[in-house]
């Protein structure tokens, strides 16, 4: 099918799908931007909608199917488990899409999708924000590849994303940034979960080994006391250190590295959308990439569940 042709007169048409703290952070970021009207939003909630209303001027409906058809890109800002349907509907009426992470919730949905986004000719790009924050650095730049890395990313419970586990709501940030860093096919995976406030794991502990010898470890947790956030990356010439909260880098590698500076990663993502859309410029993420953090994500689940059946895990588990 030839790639979809936007109209040549009068601006973008945007629609934001879910206006809940993510939604209305998208639904600000296409305001202010040329060339881009934020044509409507959508959510379940009447208040929700009202307040959408109020702050951004923009109609607001409670069935995203009634935009169908009527915008020219939109942001799927909805919980994880509904991505795969609401995206396969606005690639089918004609509108590009963002979706935030994950892309799905199984990699056949996220296969059907990277697929059809090809078939009808429009960008479908995945709300990884945080690899803007790292690009800016200027690390993945660099093509040497770390021989271990480590990832933490904890902090207390808040309530969120309590339809999926802290892999698809949290880690799988740091599965992206792993899977930039290290682009290898992944080899065996071994996990811990705990679980307190969902039915999922609120936190997890796994290990991954990369065909090339790389490994990668990671902490996830969202019932922790305490927030931390960083990542160590281990070369064959020198260590790169981050600490996310306070924003320091310690680099013994030969190679330069720019500040950490938090910037307006979700300002750079829409951005990054948009221009695919108007110009037809590759985004920085592509589905592709987040399909693959994804099964990673999903490897890590199974790993988790596969140990919690075994009885010394149990054990530990329930002495906990």
């Amino acid at each position: 099918m030839a790639p979809f042709r936007l109209r040549s007169k009068g601006p973008l048409k945007a629609a934001v799908i879910g206006a809940g703290a993510f939604g209305r952070h998208h639904a600000s970021k296409y305001r202010h931007l040329d060339g881009v009207e934020l044509a409507a939003i959508a959510d379940p909630s009447a208040e929700v909608r009202k307040t959408a209303l109020a702050i951004h001027g923009a109609p607001a409906v409670a069935d995203w199917r009634e935009l169908l058809g009527a915008v020219d890109l939109v942001s799927i800002c909805t919980p994880a488990v509904t991505h795969a349907e609401i995206v396969r509907a606005f690639l089918n009426a004609g509108a590009h899409v963002l979706v935030e992470k994950p892309i799905a919730t199984s990699v056949d949905e996220a296969d059907a999708l990277i697929a059809l986004a090809a078939e009808t000719g429009r960008v479908l790009t995945v709300g990884h924000q945080e690899r803007f924050v790292f690009a800016g650095t200027g690390l993945l730049d660099h093509k040497a590849v770390p021989l271990d890395i480590a990832c933490w990313r904890m902090g207390p419970w808040t309530g969120r994303s309590a339809d999926v586990s802290v892999v698809l709501d949290l880690m799988i940030h740091d599965l992206d940034l792993v899977h930039q860093l290290v682009p290898f096919a992944v080899e065996a995976v071994d996990a811990r979960a705990r679980s307190l406030h969902t039915a999922f794991a609120d936190e997890m502990h796994a290990d991954i080994a990369f065909a090339n010898g790389s490994v990668a470890h990671l902490e996830t947790s969202r019932i922790s006391d305490a927030r931390r956030r960083g990542m160590r990356a281990e070369y064959k010439d020198g260590v790169i250190e981050i600490d996310f909260i306070t924003r320091k880098i310690r680099n013994t590698t030969p190679r330069p590295l720019k500040a950490l500076e938090q910037g307006d990663p979700l300002g750079e993502s829409v951005l990054s959308f948009v221009r695919a859309v108007k110009d037809g410029v590759p985004t920085l993420v592509r589905p592709e990439e987040a399909r693959t953090a994804l099964a990673s994500a999903l490897a890590i689940e199974d790993a988790a569940e596969r140990a919690h059946a075994e009885p010394a895990y149990a054990a530990v588990a329930a002495a906990r």
